[in-house]
């Protein structure tokens, strides 16, 4: 199945994350931090460190390593912890 990521389209295997789907496509980053602009991805793996937040389908701050990829999303990188009614 693929779903798109910044516009590319990117593999899963069914029940994967998005998270290991996009490392397994060569990304290791996918957001960035408020400030500094500093670049995150999957840290702790766990749902824990929030550093691999992405926005699945315009809902922003989804844990990347936690969302299952799902056939026809559209993922977004995300610039920090995410704004308007889903912001943390």
């Amino acid at each position: 199945m693929t779903f798109s990521f910044d516009g590319k389209e990117i593999e899963a295997e069914p029940g994967q994350s998005i998270g290991a789907a996009l490392i397994a496509a060569g990304y290791r980053s996918w957001r960035t931090t408020r400030h500094e602009g500093a670049l995150r991805g999957v840290f702790c793996g766990i749902g824990v460190c929030f550093d691999c937040l992405v926005v699945v389908n315009g809902r922003p701050n989804q844990r990347a390593c936690l969302t299952d990829a799902r056939a026809g999303d559209r993922i977004e990188p995300q610039e920090g912890a995410g704004h308007g009614e889903f912001a943390c």
